[in-house]
């Protein structure tokens, strides 16, 4: 077989990982997407940037004591037992080498706020960048795409079909907008598509209890791998498990931090209720919501929590969206938000005996706030914004049959890839989408290059 490159990355999203780290290790790499505008439109990019790193330099340098062990019991905890302990090791393992990796050869100014919790994480370990936003994260992987002498890009285009060869290595079948298809010699290839949540029949299928939610995700997560995989003979698993989010603001369309909550925000349905412990995770809290009634609320919050939440993007675009409600009193608000003034006025009266230790919270919050007028409020409401299950993989993101065996030259990362959030919604913590996005990449090119008996390995611009 004619081998064009080493390695196929199928997804321009965190998928570029593989690229810049395969290409520093040597490797020839052709990246394929078919979304031309994936700069700001793939799951990636749309995320809160957020990569849990157990153990890093970082948590050192603010006097945090983690280790992928405690990481790994804090998964352990939010999934009931539930989720792949193998890929989870494999991750916990890598995180602080991979966030290294992302500030010392990628260049992404990497920070790790430590003024709140995130739920599920009994650390701060969340590492992040200034604006907190995808965006920029994946600015800085194409740049360093765009930088490297082994790695190209090829947009618009859509990995269609991937055919292994006799003797080793695979065809990947590429079919361009106009519908012409070509075949590239690899060494392997590596299903960075994200998962299915642009499907709705599959959402349908194995997501009912969001299926009638806001799908805030890229548009071509369409299930690509689950097929090409299928084709292959791979297993899947975790098809029911998804990251939701309950607050997408209605106005703007955007993710309101949920920063918000852990701060003190409360969350409130239209009749001005709350209806249970936000702080428990904003991902399985979305079907909490989309049961209320008219499968929306509000979040409710002070000038402190405003404050507080302007470093992050999203929410700097739900203001400038005018989306932000604000008043002087509860009442004021109450009557600004159209809902009972009564209601919310127990409310947040009940969240400050709670927070001054006088009560304890009747859906179990902990972490409340007495919260001061000038008072906000978002509307918010439900969504689905990635899947969690796929392809079953190995601890070097090489993706198995259904005897449990790897196939040759095929890797997955990310939604492709069956992550580490157990069934459903409840286990997901904050950065178990891009964990396993830019962290099974990582591992899939280290492993690619341990094993691959290429044409003369020599560092990047040797030749």
């Amino acid at each position: 077989m004619t081998i064009d490159v080493d390695l196929v990355v199928a997804g321009a999203g965190g998928g570029l990982t593989a690229a810049v780290r395969a290409a520093e290790l040597g490797l020839d790499v052709l990246v394929v997407d078919p979304d031309p505008n994936f700069r700001r439109g793939n799951n990636t990019s749309m995320s809160t940037a957020m990569v849990p790193g157990s153990g890093s330099r970082f948590q050192a340098a603010a006097g945090i004591d983690d280790s992928p062990q405690r990481f790994l019991d804090d998964v352990t905890r939010k999934t009931g037992g539930a989720a792949d302990m193998r890929i989870a090791s494999a991750l916990a393992h890598v995180g602080a080498e991979l966030v290294e990796w992302l500030a010392d050869h990628v260049g992404v100014p990497i920070e790790l706020p430590t003024d709140f919790s995130y739920p599920g994480h009994s650390v701060p370990r969340v590492h992040s960048l200034p604006g907190r936003h995808g965006s920029a994260l994946l600015r800085h992987l194409i740049d360093a795409v765009e930088r490297s002498e082994r790695a190209d890009l090829l947009v618009p285009a859509r990995l269609v079909a991937v055919r292994p060869q006799p003797g080793g290595g695979v065809r990947a079948v590429v079919e361009n907008p106009d519908g012409a298809r070509e075949e590239i010699g690899s060494r392997a290839v590596l299903l960075a598509t994200n998962g299915y949540g642009a499907d709705a029949d599959l959402v349908r299928t194995h997501l009912p209890e969001i299926a009638g939610a806001h799908y805030h995700g890229g548009e071509h997560s369409r299930g690509d791998a689950l097929r090409i995989g299928h084709e292959l003979g791979a297993a899947t698993g975790y098809l029911d498990a998804y990251q939701g989010h309950a607050a997408l603001s209605a106005a703007a369309q955007t993710l309101v931090t949920w920063t918000a909550v852990m701060h003190g925000a409360a969350v409130v349905d239209a009749g001005g209720r709350r209806f249970g412990d936000e702080t428990t995770g904003y991902s399985e809290y979305a079907a909490v919501l989309a049961g209320r009634p008219g499968g929306r609320g509000w979040m409710v919050f002070d000038e402190r929590i405003d404050r507080l939440c302007r470093a992050f993007g999203d929410y700097q675009d739900v203001l400038a969206a005018g989306a932000v409600r604000a008043a002087d009193s509860v009442a004021e608000l109450a009557g600004v938000i159209g809902v009972p003034a009564d209601a919310l006025t127990a409310e947040v009266e009940g969240l400050a005996r709670v927070a001054a230790g006088e009560a304890t919270d009747p859906f179990g919050r902990t972490t409340a706030t007495a919260l001061q007028p000038p008072l906000r409020a978002v509307e918010i409401v439900p969504a689905l914004f990635h899947t969690q299950g796929g392809l079953l993989v190995d601890e070097h993101a090489r993706v198995l049959d259904t005897a449990g065996n790897p196939i040759p030259g095929v890797y997955a990362a990310g939604g492709a890839a069956a992550g580490i959030s157990g069934h459903g919604a409840a286990g997901y913590l904050a950065g178990n989408g891009l964990l396993p996005a830019l962290g099974l990449a990582y591992l899939a090119a280290g492993h690619l290059a341990r094993t691959a008996t290429t044409r003369s390995l020599a560092p990047e611009g040797a030749r």
